[in-house]
C-alpha cells in the first residue's frame, strides 16, 4: 500500500541548499582531446582522473539489474553509502536512526562519527525483526541487513516496514547473491523511501577493489551524487567491476560452489559433539554456537585457520566464512581433532 512521502522533509536543509562541486570531468565529458583542464600529469598510464559518474559501469549494472542508470549510485565500497546516508538525512546531535543488533557494526560506528543517536531494537530469539517495536519508534532511518551479518539469515517482514515506516529504509544486501530471496532492487520504483545497497566485495570477489552500489529513486540518487567526493571510484576499480559483471559464467559457478560448500560444511559441523547449534544461513558464512568458542578460536588461529570470534556479540558463537573445498576440509579436520 503506497503512502504519502515527502523526501525533502527528511533531507537536511544545508544539503538541499548545497551546490555540488563540479569537477573538470563533469564539465567536459569527452574521452579524446588535449586535456589541459584538470592539472593532471601529462605522462603515464594512470595520470588522468577517472569518470566521476562511472558511466560505463552504471550502464552495465542497469542491464544486470533491469533498472535505469538514474536509479544507481556507485561508491567506494558499501560503507561510503552508509556514511552518505547519515550526511544527507541526519542533523548532527538531533536526529535518530534505528539499528537491529546483532547486525553490521558500521551502522552504529558511522552514526557515532556523524553524532547521530542510535536506537537499538534487537532481533528476536529467531534473529528476526521486532516489527511492532520498529513501527512504534520515530526515527529518520532504519538500517536492515538481509541476509544479516553476523547471523546469516534472511529477515522477514521487510516490505511491511518499508510501507509503514515514516522515514528512510536502508536495506543492505551485501550477501543477496547467496540467498534464494529476491532482491529489493525490484521494489525501488514502488517505494520512494527505499534505499538498497549491494557490493562487489562478496559474490563478485572484489573485496580489494572496494566498489559498492546503491539503488533508489532518482531523487535519492541525485542527493548521493550531490554529496559524494568528486572522483570517488578509481579507474582501476571501475574496470574491475566491469570485468566482474561481464564474467557471468565464472560468477554463477563460484556462487554455486560456495552454496554447495556451505551445505556440506553445515552437515559436517553437525557431527561434532561440542557444537551446539548451526544457524540457518543465506549468506557465504555460517554462525556456529559451541561450548568453548574462544578456546576453539585460539586453536584454529594457532593452526593459521582464521575465523571470526563473535562470542562478544552472540554468546558462544564463531562466524565461519565458506572457503574452498580444501580450506573447508582443513577447518573440519582441526575441529574434529579438538573433539577427540
Amino acid at each position: 500500500m503506497e503512502k504519502a512521502f515527502e523526501l525533502n522533509s527528511l533531507v537536511r536543509e544545508n544539503i538541499l541548499r548545497l551546490k555540488p562541486y563540479s569537477s573538470a570531468r563533469d564539465e567536459f565529458k569527452g574521452t579524446e582531446g588535449v586535456f589541459l583542464d584538470a592539472n593532471e600529469n601529462p605522462f603515464g598510464t594512470l595520470n588522468r582522473y577517472p569518470d566521476p559518474n562511472q558511466s560505463a559501469l552504471k550502464a552495465e549494472l542497469a542491464i544486470v539489474n533491469n533498472v535505469s542508470v538514474d536509479h544507481i549510485f556507485i561508491g567506494n565500497g558499501s560503507d561510503e553509502a552508509i556514511d552518505l546516508v547519515f550526511r544527507i538525512f541526519c542533523n548532527p546531535g538531533q536526529d535518530k536512526v534505528i539499528v537491529c543488533p546483532p547486525t553490521y557494526g558500521m551502522y552504529e560506528v558511522s552514526g557515532a562519527i556523524n553524532d547521530i543517536s542510535i536506537i537499538k531494537i534487537p532481533l528476536d530469539g529467531e534473529f528476526q525483526l521486532d516489527v511492532e517495536s520498529i513501527l512504534k519508534t520515530e526515527a529518520k532511518i532504519i538500517f536492515i541487513c538481509s541476509p544479516n551479518n553476523p547471523t546469516g539469515n534472511n529477515l522477514a517482514h521487510i516490505e511491511r516496514i518499508i510501507e509503514e515506516f515514516k522515514g528512510i529504509v536502508f536495506v543492505d544486501e551485501a550477501y543477496i547473491d547467496f540467498s534464494m530471496h529476491e532482491s529489493f532492487v525490484s521494489k525501488i520504483n514502488d517505494y520512494p523511501n527505499l534505499i538498497v545497497s549491494q557490493t562487489f566485495s562478496k559474490a563478485r570477489g572484489l573485496a580489494a577493489a572496494r566498489v559498492g552500489m546503491v539503488f533508489a529513486s532518482k531523487d535519492i540518487i541525485t542527493l548521493f551524487q550531490k554529496t559524494k567526493p568528486p572522483y570517488n571510484v578509481s579507474l582501476l576499480n571501475q574496470n574491475a567491476g566491469l570485468l566482474a559483471l561481464q564474467d557471468l559464467i565464472n560468477f554463477r559457478q563460484n556462487v554455486e560452489l560456495i552454496i554447495k560448500e556451505r551445505l556440506r560444511l553445515m552437515e559436517n559441523l553437525g557431527k561434532i559433539n561440542y557444537i551446539k547449534k548451526i544457524y540457518p544461513s543465506d549468506s557465504n558464512f555460517i554462525l556456529v554456537e559451541m561450548d568453548n568458542p574462544t578456546e576453539v578460536y585460539d586453536i584454529l588461529t594457532s593452526k593459521q585457520i582464521v575465523v571470526r570470534n563473535r562470542n562478544n556479540v552472540i554468546k558462544g558463537c564463531l562466524r565461519i566464512t565458506i572457503g574452498t573445498q580444501l580450506e573447508n576440509d582443513l577447518l573440519l579436520r582441526v575441529l574434529k581433532e579438538i573433539d577427540k
